[in-house]
C-alpha cells in the first residue's frame, strides 16, 4: 500500500526537523512532545456551548473528566471517550479537539475520562478507573445531563482498547446498556509477535513503538493474554454494543483492528468498519493536517447520530458560545 501524498508531505516536514522517536526519550520528554504534536495537528480549535471541567470517583481517588456540550437542555445523548496514547501518555486535553468536533457534528455530549497512566499505574488500573467512571456517570444521570438510553463508548488507540474492555465489562456486569462502541485504530491483541513484521521507520508509529507502551503497560507479560488487555482473546463477543472500526493501512495495529471488527460480526454484533489504506496510526487525531482525519471523524458522527436517534440536519446549529 502507497502512503497518501499528505502523509508522504508530514513524514518529511519531521525529517527535516529531526523529531526523535517518542520511544527514544524519556517519559517526561515524550509526555510533552506527544501533547505539543496533537494540538498541532489538530487545526483550529473549534467553539462548543461548554466545557466543563470536574471529577469523579475512582477506585484510587478522584479521577479527572472534561465534558464538552452542545446547547440544549434536558439529558444528552453521550459518548464517553477514552483517549490514546499508549496508556502511558495522554490527558483530558489530548482529546479537546476531537471531542470539540465530535460534539459539533453530532449535537450530542462527550465526557472525556483521565485515567490514570502507566508506568505508575499498570494496567489494569487504566480499566478500572474507566469503568467507574462509566457507572458513575449513569448512576448520576441527572447530574451530568447523561441520557441512559443513548449512551456510548469510544477511543482511538490506546483508548480504542479502553473501550473494547469497557463494553466487556458491562455486558458480564449487566450495564451499563451501550447503545454503541467506536474503536479507532484499536490495540486488541497484546501479545509479542502478535504482529507482522514490517517496515519500522522511526519516524513513524511502528512495532518498537507498540513494544515500549506494552513495557509500561504490563508490568507482568502475562497479562497480555488477558481479554481485558487484548480483547481480541475473549472466548465471547456476542451481546456486544453495535461498533465501528476505523483502521489505517501503514499501522502496525491495522490487522488486529480488522481481525477484532471481523470476530464482532462472527459474533452477531452489528459492526462497520472503515479503512484508510494510506494513512498512518494517529490520523484521526490530526483533522488540520490529514483530509481523511475529517473524513473519519464525519464518519464516527455520523455513526453516532444514526445510533443515538439524532437529526443530521441540527447538528452543525449546535456551535455556539463557550461556557464552562
Amino acid at each position: 500500500m502507497t502512503l497518501d501524498p499528505q502523509v508522504v508531505a508530514w513524514r518529511a516536514a519531521r525529517a527535516a526537523a529531526g523529531v526523535t522517536p517518542l520511544y527514544a526519550q524519556t517519559l517526561t520528554e515524550a509526555r510533552a512532545a506527544d501533547l505539543a504534536a496533537i494540538r498541532a495537528g489538530a487545526g483550529a480549535v473549534e467553539p462548543v456551548e461548554e466545557v466543563r471541567d470536574t471529577t469523579v470517583p475512582g477506585p484510587a481517588g478522584p479521577l479527572p473528566v472534561r465534558i464538552h456540550r452542545p446547547a440544549g437542555d434536558g439529558p444528552l445523548p453521550t459518548l464517553v471517550y477514552l483517549f490514546g496514547g499508549g496508556w502511558t501518555l495522554g490527558s483530558v486535553d489530548t482529546a479537546d479537539g476531537i471531542c470539540r468536533r465530535l460534539v459539533n457534528l453530532t449535537g450530542c455530549q462527550t465526557v472525556t475520562v483521565g485515567y490514570r497512566l502507566a508506568p505508575e499505574h499498570p494496567f489494569p488500573a487504566a480499566v478500572e478507573d474507566c469503568q467507574a467512571a462509566l457507572r458513575h456517570l449513569v448512576a448520576n444521570a441527572a447530574e451530568f445531563r447523561v441520557d441512559p438510553r443513548r449512551l456510548a463508548v469510544g477511543g482511538d488507540s490506546a483508548g480504542g482498547n479502553l473501550a473494547a474492555a469497557v463494553t466487556l465489562l458491562a455486558r458480564a456486569d449487566g450495564g451499563p446498556a451501550l447503545a454503541a462502541q467506536v474503536l479507532v485504530y484499536p490495540n486488541t491483541d497484546q501479545r509479542p509477535g502478535s504482529r507482522p513484521a514490517g517496515d519500522e521507520d522511526p519516524l513513524l508509529f511502528n512495532r518498537h513503538s507498540v513494544a515500549w507502551y506494552r513495557g509500561h503497560y504490563l508490568a507482568d507479560p502475562g497479562d497480555a493474554a488477558h481479554p481485558l488487555a487484548s480483547p481480541l482473546l475473549a472466548d465471547d463477543l456476542s451481546g456486544l454494543p453495535p461498533a465501528l472500526v476505523v483502521t489505517a493501512g501503514h499501522d502496525p495495529l491495522h490487522a488486529e483492528g480488522r481481525r477484532y471488527a471481523e470476530r464482532l460480526g462472527e459474533a452477531g454484533v452489528p459492526t462497520e468498519t472503515v479503512d484508510y489504506p494510506g494513512m498512518v496510526h494517529g490520523f484521526f487525531a490530526m483533522p488540520g493536517v490529514f483530509d481523511a482525519g475529517r473524513d473519519a471523524q464525519e464518519r464516527v458522527a455520523a455513526f453516532l447520530r444514526r445510533h443515538f436517534g439524532l437529526d443530521p440536519a441540527t447538528t452543525r446549529a449546535t456551535v455556539g458560545t463557550e461556557n464552562g
